[in-house]
């Protein structure tokens, strides 16, 4: 067979696979401007009612596996990343990081005890306590936060706090309060859906901040496409600009992770 006709196949065949391989068309949700029954009825319930109306409307999941065009900053130095992203809820978040190019640069395996970062790059690796975070983020950040944030949902925290201040902005709600000197607040929209989360330190001089936007339903979820996160502690800062553009929910996923035997400990 010639090579050019061999070509000719190899390249279609590549064609059908690309084809059948794409992924679902992520569709954007016009969410509503004014507040629902539901929602226009917690302004005279409780707390307890109120917090409890919040939590339904929280993202539920067994697994998830998301990928999402990341422009990732730490102390100004900024790159353009791709991340893919696998969760299995309240166990691990594995996360790897490609290049514009394809590469992958790194692989990060986080669970509720522990982070481990391999960079292929500089074939190095970083293996610490969950507690290492608190470098960046105070120590009410626990691994449930990560993994809320990552699918837009509220800190699980605080719609558990029954001591916040519950008020109406328009047709928005702001919760705020204060949990073990973490002082926060949450903008919901009408849909009770989390638009913004602000937790700060008031001793610590930490702080985080993240916006949800662009909401999109993917698997029979509302999940928001675009999720920006800031993250300062001290003269160290972290920005996060996430942008989905594939998303999946309770599919059954792998999470290859090792440590090559070359690979030395980062200092």
């Amino acid at each position: 067979m010639k090579r050019n006709t061999l070509s000719k196949i190899v390249f279609a065949l590549c064609l059908v696979t690309l084809v059948a391989c794409k992924s679902k068309k992520l569709v954007v949700v016009n969410r509503p401007t004014t507040p629902g029954v539901d929602s226009a009825a917690i302004k005279e319930s409780t707390m307890r009612a109120r917090l409890e109306a919040i939590r339904a409307k929280q993202v539920t999941f067994n697994t998830f596996s998301g990928k999402a065009k990341t422009k990732l900053a730490i102390n100004g130095n900024s790159n353009d990343v791709t991340l893919n992203i696998r969760m299995a809820r309240d166990q691990r978040i594995w996360i790897s990081i490609t290049a514009i190019i394809g590469i992958e640069v790194a692989r990060a395996q986080i669970t509720p005890d522990s982070i481990i970062v391999v960079n292929r790059l500089q074939n190095v690796y970083l293996k610490k306590p969950f507690s290492y975070v608190y470098t960046y983020a105070s120590k009410q950040v626990n691994f449930k936060t990560l993994q809320a944030l990552l699918l837009g949902n509220a800190v699980p925290e605080v719609v558990n706090n029954t001591n916040g201040d519950f008020k109406t902005e328009g047709n928005n709600i702001l919760l705020s309060g204060n949990i073990q000197d973490l002082l926060y607040k949450l903008l919901l929209g009408p849909d009770m859906k989390v638009t913004q989360t602000n937790l700060s330190n008031q001793f610590g001089g930490k702080s985080l901040q993240v916006a949800n936007n662009v909401f999109i339903q993917a698997d029979n979820r509302v999940i928001p496409s675009q999720i920006d996160i800031s993250s300062t502690a001290g003269d160290k800062k972290i920005q996060l600009n996430l942008r989905y553009t594939q998303a999946e929910f309770d599919k059954q996923l792998e999470y290859p992770f090792s440590i090559p035997k070359s690979y030395e400990a980062a200092n």
